[in-house]
């Protein structure tokens, strides 16, 4: 059965970035624990997702990489950032007061790496802390990457 359009379709997957082929994320547990995924994690349970494709359960570019293919077949998608997680955008880094970023901590401060979440629920990364300032880049961790994904079809409905 080719996988159209609103098919459930069961998939085992690992997604490495397109530059230097780091891996970020699988569904493979032998893969997890080669490459630490596993220890950073430890809570999680690596086995296939089951996504409805062109529901947007995925990113644009998993979901359009589908299409096509069988049960069975294994392929390897590279997406481009503006069918993954976009282009890194300026727009997206805010700068707070350090005095009014701690209030809102409850008095910590943060560091560099520290991840926070803003109201709207949205993460952010600290990328620079000094007396005066603190710059949060809330842009996708994966924007302006092109990924690489190495899919198996396991089941299609």
């Amino acid at each position: 059965m080719t996988i159209t359009t609103g098919d459930s379709v069961t998939i085992e997957y690992t997604g490495r970035l397109n530059d230097d082929g780091a891996i970020f994320d699988t569904s493979l547990e032998s893969v997890a624990e080669e490459t630490g995924l596993a220890e950073q994690q430890p809570d999680r349970e690596y086995t296939p997702i089951t996504v409805e494709v062109g529901a947007g359960q995925v990113i644009e570019g998993m979901d359009e990489g589908l299409v096509g293919l069988e049960a069975g077949d294994t392929e390897t998608l590279v997406i481009p950032p503006e069918e993954a997680y976009g282009e890194w955008d300026e727009e997206h880094v805010q700068e707070f007061e350090t005095d009014d970023l701690r209030e809102m901590l409850n008095g910590q401060t943060p560091s560099e790496g520290d991840v926070l979440e803003a109201q709207n629920g949205r993460e952010g990364t600290v990328t620079h802390v000094d007396d005066e300032v603190v710059e949060v880049d809330f842009n996708p961790q994966l924007a302006g990457e092109t990924l690489e994904f190495e899919v198996e079809v396991v089941d299609v409905n």
